[in-house]
C-alpha cells in the first residue's frame, strides 16, 4: 500500500489518483522516463559520392568496405565519449551529452570529428590495394538545447532544431570538411582555428546561418579558456598558507602535498599560478593536468611535466651527476610512455620519485597537478609514495580538486604533517566587483549588468569571467553562457537517481525550499527517505541548511543560485508544470494561519504550471483551471499590497492576475478598478485613464452601479 502525501489515507500500490481526496499520487522513480531537457552537441557524417561504389563492387565488397568504414567510425566517436544514435545508409548521428552531459562536450565532438577524417584516411590506404576503392567524408556539428529521451521507454535519443541543423551544416560540407554551427564555434574557439564562411543558406532555416569549416584542434586546449594573466584578487590568506607550505618543504628538505579543493572555476588555477610566480627565481615550477577521458592518461601529467622541462633531453640533463641516472631515466621513459614497460609499477614509481628528488636538490621544486579529481588511483599512489618515501628533497605538490574528490577518495583530504588540505571559498561581493573591473578592461559593461554579473557569479572567479565575456552579446537581461551550463549539469550528471529528482524537484519549489514539499513532490520510494539523498546533496556542496520559516520542517537552500538553475533547465516542460501545481498545492494545504502572506508565492506556481502548458499545446480545461487558479492568487495578493499602500507591488501584481482570468470571472471589475488606482498612484496617468474609461464600459455593460459611479 501507499500512501497520499496530501490527506495521509491508504491508496493501492498501482494507484495514481488517492481514492479518498483525489490528490495525485507520486509517480515511482522506475516508472518515469528520464526526459530532460539540455545542451548537447551532435555530429552527421556522410560519405560523399557513395552511390558509383555501388556500381562499382560486388555486393559482398561493398559490404565489407561499408563494415570497416562503420568500425573506424564508431570507435573515432566513442573514443570521444559519443553516443552513436544510428547509421541511416551511409551516415552517421552521434550525441555528445547523453546520458551525462560533459564540460568539454563541445571540445571531444570537434577532436572526434578530426579523428574520423584521420581515421578514414589511413583506412584508405587498405581499401585503395584491396579494392582500389577511396572513401570521402563530409561533417556538420552543432551545439543546442533538445529534449533526450530514454531509450529504455522507446524514445528517441534526441530532438530538437539543433538535430536538423547539424544536419544541414553537414550537407553543406565539402569532402573532407567538417563544419560547425555558431553555438558550436562559441564552446571551442579558444581550442581550434577555423575558418569563417560566407552564410548559407539552408534547407528549412528561415534565415542565412553562419558557420565554420574546421582546420585544426590544439592538441592540450581545456575545456574553457581561462584569462588566468588578471591580476590576483584577494586569497591573501590562502596564498601565505601555500607559501608556508613551500617554505616548510624548504626548510625541512622533505616533500609536502596540499590539495586546494573548490568548485570549478572558484581560482584555484589563478592562486597556484600566483604562487609559481613569487617562487620561479629560487625554485622549479612545473604542471600537469589529470584528463577526464582517454586512453593512456594514468600519469599524463607526468607526460606534460616531462614536456614542459624539455623532452627526453631534459630528462637526462636533469639527471646528470645523479646515482643510478640511467636506470632512473628509463623507468621514467618507461612510465611516461617514451619507452617500452620494463618493469612493475614499483620500479616505476622509484624512477619517478629518484627523478624528482634529483630536480629538487638542484633548486626546489614546485609540482601541480591539476584536476586530480579525474586522476586514477595509482596516479594518487604515487603522489603518496613520493610523498611518504622522499628524503633531503624539498619539494610541494600542489593537487587542485574539485569537491566530487571528496566522495571518490574520501581519505585523501584528510590534513595531517605532510598533507595539508585548502578550501577555497566564493569571493567577497567588493572582490567580485574588482575582478569585474579587472577583466571588462576596455570592454563596455554597463553599471546595470555589472550589478547582474555580480549577483549571478556569487563569487565565482570563472562565472565572472565567461558572463563579462558574454556581456557584449547578449540584450539588457544577461544569459547564462552556454559554457557554464555545462559545467553545472555535467555536475549534476554525476548524482544517483534519488540524488538527481531530489535536486529537480527541490528546483521547482525555489532557491530555497523545505523538506517536506521536495517529499511531496520525489516518487514514492524516495519520498519516504528524502532526508537521506538530501544530506548527501549537503555533503556534496550543492545545497545547505537554512533557517526554516515554516515550523516543524527543515529548510534547505542552493549553494549556487546558478545550480538551482542548471537543474530546473533540465526538467522538461511538462514536468515543471506539473510539479510547479502540485507546490502550489502542498504550500496551500501546508501554510495554515499563513495563507494570506504565501498567496503570492502560491500565484507564482499556478502561474508558471500554466504558462508552461500554454507553450506546449491548445489550451484545455486543465490549463484554464490553471490560470484561474493563478489570477484569483495573485489578485488577492495584489489587493493585499493596493490595501497596505504599496503601489508598485500591487500594479506588478495586479497587471499579471488581469493577464491569466476570464473576462467571465467575478472579481475581474475589481480587479481592473485597483489596477487603475495603482496606475494612478505611481504617475502612469494615461494608463490610468485607459483603464478607469475600459472599466466603466465593463460596469455599464453588467450593470454594477457602484463601480460605474467609482470610475466616475
Amino acid at each position: 500500500m501507499r500512501t497520499c502525501p496530501t490527506c495521509g489515507k491508504a491508496a493501492a500500490d498501482d494507484a495514481h489518483f488517492c481514492p479518498a481526496c483525489g490528490a495525485a499520487l507520486h509517480p515511482r522513480l522506475t516508472d518515469l522516463p528520464r526526459e530532460t531537457r539540455r545542451l548537447v552537441t551532435v555530429l552527421f557524417s556522410d560519405l560523399v559520392d557513395s552511390t558509383p561504389l555501388g556500381e562499382r563492387l560486388d555486393p559482398e565488397s561493398l559490404r565489407r568496405v561499408m563494415a570497416r568504414y562503420f568500425d573506424e567510425v564508431r570507435e573515432a566517436l566513442e573514443n570521444h565519449g559519443a553516443v552513436v544514435e544510428k547509421f541511416i545508409g551511409d551516415a552517421v548521428m552521434a550525441v555528445f551529452g547523453v546520458p551525462n552531459l560533459h564540460e568539454d562536450d563541445a571540445l571531444r565532438a570537434v577532436r572526434a570529428a578530426f579523428e574520423l577524417q584521420q581515421r578514414v584516411e589511413a583506412l584508405n590506404a587498405e581499401l585503395e590495394r584491396r579494392w582500389n576503392v577511396r572513401l570521402e567524408t563530409r561533417t556538420g556539428l552543432n551545439t543546442g538545447e533538445v529534449v533526450a529521451g530514454d531509450a529504455g521507454f522507446g524514445q528517441a535519443l534526441v530532438t530538437g532544431d539543433a538535430v536538423n541543423l547539424a544536419k544541414r551544416l553537414e550537407q553543406a560540407a565539402g569532402a573532407n570538411q567538417v563544419l560547425i554551427g555558431s553555438s558550436t564555434r562559441r564552446l571551442v574557439a579558444h581550442a581550434v582555428e577555423a575558418e569563417a564562411l560566407p552564410p548559407l543558406t539552408l534547407k528549412g532555416k528561415t534565415k542565412p546561418v553562419h558557420a565554420w569549416r574546421l582546420t585544426r584542434v590544439l592538441e592540450d586546449a581545456q575545456a574553457l579558456p581561462r584569462r588566468l594573466s588578471s591580476p590576483l584578487v584577494g586569497r591573501r590568506s590562502e596564498l601565505a598558507e601555500l607559501e608556508r607550505a613551500f617554505e616548510h618543504a624548504v626548510g625541512d628538505r622533505h616533500c609536502i602535498v596540499c590539495t586546494v579543493v573548490g568548485p570549478a572555476g572558484i581560482g584555484k588555477s589563478r592562486l597556484v599560478r600566483e604562487l609559481c610566480e613569487r617562487v620561479t627565481d629560487h625554485a622549479t615550477a612545473v604542471t600537469g593536468r589529470c584528463l577526464p577521458y582517454g586512453e593512456g592518461i594514468t600519469f599524463w601529467p607526468l607526460v606534460q611535466i616531462v614536456r614542459e622541462l624539455g623532452g627526453e633531453e631534459g630528462l637526462v640533463a636533469s639527471l646528470e651527476g645523479a646515482e643510478d641516472a640511467d636506470l632512473i631515466a628509463e623507468r621514467v621513459r618507461a612510465t611516461v610512455g617514451l619507452a617500452d614497460p620494463s618493469g612493475g609499477s614499483e620500479e616505476g614509481f622509484w624512477g619517478i620519485r629518484s627523478w624528482l628528488e634529483a630536480l629538487a636538490r638542484k633548486q626546489p621544486l614546485l609540482l601541480c597537478v591539476e584536476d586530480i579529481q579525474w586522476a586514477e588511483r595509482k596516479l594518487l599512489d604515487l603522489v603518496e609514495y613520493v610523498a611518504g618515501w622522499s628524503r633531503d628533497a624539498p619539494i610541494l605538490i600542489v593537487c587542485l580538486a574539485r569537491p566530487e574528490l571528496y566522495e571518490a577518495h574520501p581519505a585523501w583530504t584528510a590534513s595531517h604533517d605532510r598533507r595539508v588540505v585548502l578550501p577555497l571559498d566564493p569571493l567577497s561581493e567588493g572582490e567580485a566587483e574588482v575582478l569585474l573591473a579587472n577583466l571588462a578592461g576596455g570592454e563596455r559593461v554597463g553599471a546595470s549588468k555589472r550589478e547582474q554579473i555580480v549577483a549571478a557569479a556569487e563569487g565565482n572567479p570563472l562565472f565572472v569571467e565567461q558572463m563579462v565575456a558574454m556581456a557584449g552579446e547578449s540584450g539588457s537581461e544577461l544569459a547564462v553562457p552556454p559554457s557554464i551550463q555545462a559545467l553545472l549539469t555535467a555536475r549534476l550528471d554525476q548524482l544517483d537517481a534519488p540524488e538527481r529528482v531530489v535536486l529537480e524537484c527541490a528546483s521547482v519549489v525555489g532557491r530555497e525550499f523545505w523538506r517536506g514539499s521536495v517529499a511531496a513532490l520525489v516518487p514514492a520510494e524516495v519520498s519516504d527517505a528524502v532526508g537521506t539523498p538530501l544530506m548527501a546533496l549537503v555533503r556534496k556542496g550543492l545545497v545547505r541548511p537554512e533557517r526554516s520559516s515554516f515550523p516543524r520542517e527543515d529548510a534547505f537552500g542552493f549553494l549556487h543560485a546558478l545550480i538551482r538553475d542548471a537543474a530546473y533547465e533540465g526538467l522538461p516542460k511538462e514536468r515543471r508544470a506539473d510539479l510547479h501545481e502540485r507546490v502550489a498545492g502542498w504550500l496551500r494545504a501546508t501554510a495554515g494561519a499563513r495563507a494570506g502572506e504565501l498567496e503570492e508565492i502560491v500565484g507564482y506556481h499556478y502561474e508558471q504550471a500554466y504558462r508552461y502548458l500554454e507553450q506546449l499545446a491548445p489550451l484545455d480545461e486543465r490549463s484554464a483551471r490553471l490560470a484561474a487558479q493563478a489570477g484569483e492568487a495573485l489578485g488577492s495578493a495584489g489587493r493585499r499590497a493596493f490595501a497596505r499602500d504599496d503601489m508598485a507591488a500591487a500594479l506588478k501584481l495586479l497587471d499579471r492576475a488581469m493577464a491569466l482570468i476570464t473576462e467571465q470571472s467575478p472579481t475581474r471589475l475589481e480587479l481592473l478598478r485597483e489596477l487603475g488606482s495603482a496606475a494612478w498612484a505611481v504617475g502612469e496617468l494615461a494608463r490610468a485613464e485607459s483603464l478607469l474609461t475600459g472599466l466603466i464600459e465593463a460596469a455599464g455593460a453588467t450593470g454594477d452601479r457602484r463601480i460605474e459611479w467609482y470610475a466616475l
